[in-house]
C-alpha cells in the first residue's frame, strides 16, 4: 500500500528529474524528507514492482540509431526467447503483446549498422520471424501518471 510520501515521491521523480550533482538531495530538500529516506524508498519501489525503471529518456536520433521490433515466437518458447533478448545490452525491455508477432522490444545502438547487426542476432538466435519498425516521425507525450 502506498504511503502519502509515496505518492509524493513517485510524483515528483516522474517529471524534471533534478540535473546536477545532487538530485536526491534536492528532491529531498523538496519534500522535506532526509535524502537517505528518498534513495531507500525509491529502491523499496522499486524491488515492490512500482517502479520498473529510473532513468533518463534520451533523443536516439541524437546519440545513435533505435528501433521498435517484434518477434512471431511459438507460446512454448517465450520465456526462453524473452530472457535471451533481454541479454542484449542494446535492448531496452521487452513486452507481450496479443498479436501474431507477440515479442516486442526496443533496441538502442551508436550507428545503423550496429542496430543491424544485433536485431540480426536476435533473429537468428531466436529461430522466430522479425518485424523491425522503425520510428519515421517522432511524437512526444507526457508520460507521467499523476497519483
Amino acid at each position: 500500500m502506498l504511503t502519502s510520501f509515496d505518492i509524493r515521491l513517485l510524483n515528483r521523480v516522474q517529471k524534471n528529474f533534478p540535473v546536477c550533482h545532487d538530485p536526491f538531495a534536492l528532491i529531498a530538500d523538496e519534500l522535506a524528507q532526509p535524502k537517505q529516506k528518498v534513495i531507500e524508498r525509491l529502491a523499496e519501489l522499486k524491488k515492490e514492482g512500482f517502479i520498473r525503471r529510473l532513468g533518463g529518456v534520451l533523443n536516439h536520433k541524437k546519440v545513435g540509431e533505435s528501433s521498435l521490433a517484434a518477434l512471431k515466437v511459438p507460446s512454448q518458447k517465450l520465456t526462453q526467447v524473452s530472457d535471451m533478448v533481454s541479454q542484449f545490452e542494446e535492448v531496452n525491455h521487452n513486452y507481450l503483446r496479443e498479436h501474431e508477432y507477440n515479442l516486442w522490444f526496443v533496441v538502442t545502438a551508436a550507428n545503423q549498422e550496429k542496430l543491424e547487426q544485433v536485431l540480426s542476432e536476435i533473429e537468428a538466435t531466436s529461430k522466430c520471424a522479425l518485424l523491425v519498425l522503425p520510428m519515421l516521425k517522432d511524437y512526444y507525450i507526457d508520460l507521467a501518471f499523476e497519483l
